[in-house]
């Protein structure tokens, strides 16, 4: 073992942050790092993202089911109808982060969502994603970057288009999240041959 993989309780190498609870067991097992395509499931993780900034991931992960009821389900089209009443109950909601600009940029995002047409959320972001040959393995969690050129780029180009609340590190975030780049360490079971199911 060369890097900070660490041994997790079925002796499997794992990134150390997707051992400290079984929630976050699953979630690296079996979600961070795949790809997500889709206008309304790139917009809840972009949501979700933004929610997290400022607190750690297990808090948004926890409380995921509860975001989902509480946004429909990420529709975008189902959001973008939401009202001054549905803002106040969201700002209500104890299953939920309940910051009055996270919500208000989730909601204001909804909208200018909504008149993209189908599929152009999910062009632009993974119109972002780099060449996975330009990118080494991460031994170390030191080698994990918090912003790159093609995050700098993807939150210039999503802010230029009218999204709130997504700024490099965010979108760095959603890349990671989504698959757009794997930070899976070079001896997670997740990277290595044979690793992933």
């Amino acid at each position: 073992m060369s890097g900070d993989a660490l041994a997790g309780p079925d002796g499997r190498l794992r990134c150390p942050w997707g051992l400290s609870t079984e929630d976050y067991v699953t979630y690296h097992d079996e979600e961070w790092g795949r790809p997500v395509h889709g206008d309304d499931a790139l917009y809840e993780r972009l949501c979700l993202e933004a929610f997290q900034s400022g607190l750690s991931w297990i808090t948004i992960l926890r409380r995921r089911e509860g975001f989902r009821a509480a946004f429909a389900g990420f529709r975008i089209d189902e959001v973008a109808r939401f009202t001054d009443a549905d803002r106040e109950r969201l700002l209500a909601d104890p299953g939920i982060i309940r910051n009055r600009a996270k919500v208000d940029a989730t909601l204001a995002n909804a909208r200018v969502l909504a008149d993209w047409a189908e599929g152009e959320l999910d062009e632009l972001i993974w119109s972002h994603a780099p060449d996975p040959a330009s990118r080494k393995a991460p031994a170390a969690l030191a080698d994990v970057p918090a912003i790159t050129p093609e995050s700098t780029a993807l939150s210039k180009a999503l802010k230029k288009r009218g999204i709130r609340f997504v700024g490099p590190t965010t979108a760095y975030a959603l890349m990671q999240a989504c698959g757009l780049v794997d930070d899976h360490l070079e001896d997670c079971v997740i990277r290595v041959p044979g690793g992933r199911s």
